[in-house]
């Protein structure tokens, strides 16, 4: 890990040297005893990449430094990671912002595999921004040049959306093609629904971050072979709104604004059972309609460490089978009446790397959850 700056809030000196030495390997550190001093140590220190935070701490606790933080228009994107040795404040602290948990005591390797991949997210959309501050500083200087700069652009906030959604896929054993499939299907269902090119090229770019808040999610309940309990699917569920949470604040940037409507309402059902919001039919935004369907045809195609790929016959009768009550019935028809155009799709971007199958016991299941 290098080039990277964590700051540690607890008011006990030996948690926070604690943790720092687990984050020694090339992190800066700085330290902060209370959410006041926190809030002081950022304002000098604008390069901070991410918050280990505690929550019982004097002065300022953690749930008002977490308030503060998410509201302020530059602290909001650091990522924070609370540290907590109760699970009933998670919930709590999610719900203020938070971008993801640790228990106490921390397991060292999984607080650096948290910190990495928040840190990742962190890097990635801080070049989306410099990447269109950059080109909106070319094509005002370069006017000759804007079409290439535009192409440029798009080019780049494909590629960067195409890895923002990878960070969640090296959680979950997906392969990078199910991200490439996601959107090449995305955009050919959009384009028979009738979208306006330039509005499928955003459907296009933007599906590829449908799972992105998989990165909140623990390992245990993200690679478990099993089926999930109640207690762990509703964890599961929170993917949905830790993406939305990850991409929010970008209305300047179509792509990421498309992004943050489809990581948040891919999982919303046409009978209003779905979640995190329970919208229903065509409240549901066109973009989400579109992805749960491509999505979940993708992922029930697909091997998966806990199934086997299910054949195209036995997709499509599960596919029909949740018509009107998981899918748009008009645009689930629209894609089997076009079946062909989507498994070519899926032919020329088959994955080249074997899934192993490790229980069969959450087969049918999980691709319900998290796609």
């Amino acid at each position: 890990m290098t080039a990277v700056c964590i700051l540690i809030v607890d008011d006990e000196p030996l948690n926070r040297e604690l943790l720092a030495t687990m984050l020694s390997d090339g992190a800066q550190t700085l330290h902060a005893a209370d959410g006041q001093e926190a809030l002081d140590v950022l304002a000098a220190n604008p390069g901070v990449d991410l918050i280990l935070l505690d929550l019982e701490m004097p002065r300022m606790d953690g749930y008002e430094t977490l308030q503060v933080l998410k509201k302020h228009p530059v602290w909001r994107d650091i990522p924070v990671i609370v540290i907590t040795a109760s699970s009933n404040d998670v919930k709590r602290t999610l719900a203020l912002g938070a971008n993801d948990f640790l228990p106490k005591p921390c397991d060292v390797e999984e607080l650096q595999l948290r910190v990495r991949n928040h840190v990742r997210s962190k890097k990635l959309l801080d070049l989306t921004k410099d990447v269109n501050v950059v080109l909106e500083r070319e094509v005002a200087h370069k006017t000759a040049a804007l079409q290439s700069a535009l192409d440029f652009s798009r080019a780049t906030e494909y590629e960067i959306s195409l890895r923002l959604g990878r960070t969640a896929e090296f959680r979950d054993l997906e392969t990078g093609m199910h991200t490439r499939r996601i959107s090449e299907m995305a955009d050919a269902l959009g384009t028979l629904a009738g979208l306006p090119a330039e509005e499928c090229k955003v459907l296009r770019y933007a599906a590829p971050l449908h799972d992105v808040g998989k990165v909140g999610i623990p390992d245990r309940i993200l690679l478990k072979p099993g089926r999930l309990d109640e207690q762990e699917f509703e964890i599961m569920k929170l993917h949905t709104q830790i993406g939305g949470k990850i991409l929010a604040h970008a209305e300047k940037y179509p792509v990421l604004d498309a992004g943050r409507i489809i990581a948040l309402q891919h999982h919303e059902k046409w009978d209003g059972t779905g979640y995190p919001l329970g919208l229903k039919g065509e409240g549901i935004h066109l973009y989400g309609r579109i992805v749960m369907v491509v999505d979940v045809f993708d992922a029930l195609c697909s091997a998966r460490p806990y199934k086997k790929p299910f054949t195209l016959e036995h997709t499509i009768g599960i596919l029909k089978k949740e018509s009107g009550i998981f899918f748009d019935p008009a645009l689930l028809q629209l894609f089997l009446d076009n079946l062909e155009q989507f498994v070519v799709i899926r032919r020329e971007l088959e994955d080249t790397m074997e899934v192993q199958s490790i229980s069969p016991a959450a087969s049918g299941a999980k691709w319900m959850a998290g796609g």
